[in-house]
């Protein structure tokens, strides 16, 4: 039997990654796991919370499935694509899955270009149809300044375990990522030392993979990845 677990990103919850998680236990006889991470979901609460608490909270879930089940996939987005990178490096799981892996930092230029995109859409009186704004806007003032210092120590800290990864890996990015550079893709490439690595880069998606216009791309390739013979 096959164990999934999906780990979501800094500040969001398992709704990033909600598209995916159904279409896999649709399609699947899998064990999807998609547990919410301290301080994080609908409600944030990141006040007293620390980047360790984050990898705790992952590692206890991934263990708990590894008692149960013979054979582990590991899906991250954004940081969760890091703490799922440095679980597949400490631990023994079938396959690893990045989405949109926050192993850099913000993109500004891309940024910029979304901000811009926000106003106009404010301006035209279209604001509620914007995707960004509409994700974002809630977070505004949730989020304290040592939870973004706990979200860099946290890749920091993980960075170091990319090396040490062996399992196969795909690695799938949007080229319209406004907050992590698409070329994050090739970083994470150069880094982790697998001998099975498949880079998917999208077009027309953003942060989001898993909500955006490619969602269900995203979900036939990770299903298709998962499910292929070595």
């Amino acid at each position: 039997m096959i164990g999934c677990l999906l780990i979501h990103g800094f500040t969001g919850g398992p709704y990033e990654l909600g598209p995916l998680a159904k279409y896999l236990r649709e399609h699947t006889d899998w064990h999807v796991e998609l547990p919410t991470l301290p301080g994080h979901g609908i409600e944030l609460h990141l006040e007293d919370i620390t980047y360790k608490d984050w990898i705790s909270a992952a590692e206890e879930a991934l263990q708990q499935l590894s008692e149960k089940y013979d054979e582990i996939y590991l899906i991250g987005f954004s940081m969760g694509g890091m703490i799922a990178a440095y679980l597949a490096a400490k631990y023994k799981v079938k396959k690893l899955v990045l989405l949109a892996t926050a192993g850099k930092y913000l993109d500004f230029k891309q940024i910029g270009t979304d901000v811009q995109e926000v106003i106009r859409d404010g301006l035209k009186g279209g604001l509620e149809n914007n995707q960004m704004y509409n994700h974002y806007k809630r977070k505004f003032g949730q989020v304290p300044i040592k939870a973004n210092i706990e979200f860099v120590k946290l890749i920091n800290f993980t960075r170091r375990f990319l090396k040490e990864v062996e399992t196969p890996v795909l690695i799938a990015h949007g080229q319209l990522d406004g907050m992590v550079p698409y070329k994050t893709a090739y970083y994470l490439d150069k880094e982790i030392d697998s001998e099975h690595k498949e880079i998917v880069l999208l077009d027309q998606s953003r942060h989001l993979l898993c909500l955006g216009e490619d969602k269900d791309t995203i979900n036939l390739m990770v299903h298709d990845f998962l499910e292929k013979k070595k």
